[in-house]
């Protein structure tokens, strides 16, 4: 199955954050938090304004960005699961 977001929304796929601690402890998955960085799957066409034109989203599939710990709302597609959420919720996009 295929989900295109609608508007200025975006889906996201959680990275995995390491499990051990600087110190060499390996965190057990109960303890660990959720992963607040995440790869764009897929954007939808952008946030209409006011005056009716539509502003592009400025992350594109591919794009490795920052959100929130709780931002978005969680879905099952084919048994993966992916965060959709709006382009305010994304806070950075990850470089290099």
């Amino acid at each position: 199955m295929k989900i295109k977001p609608l508007h200025d929304r975006a889906v996201i796929r959680r990275l995995e954050e390491q499990r051990t601690s600087p110190g060499g402890i390996v965190i057990p998955d109960s303890a660990a938090e959720k992963p607040i960085r995440g790869e764009v799957i897929a954007v939808g066409k952008g946030k209409i304004m006011e005056n009716g034109s539509v502003r592009p989203m400025d992350v594109k599939a591919g794009d490795k960005v920052l959100f929130g710990k709780y931002a978005g709302t969680e879905i099952k597609v084919d048994g993966e699961e992916l965060v959709v959420m709006r382009e305010d919720d994304i806070m950075a996009v990850i470089e290099g």
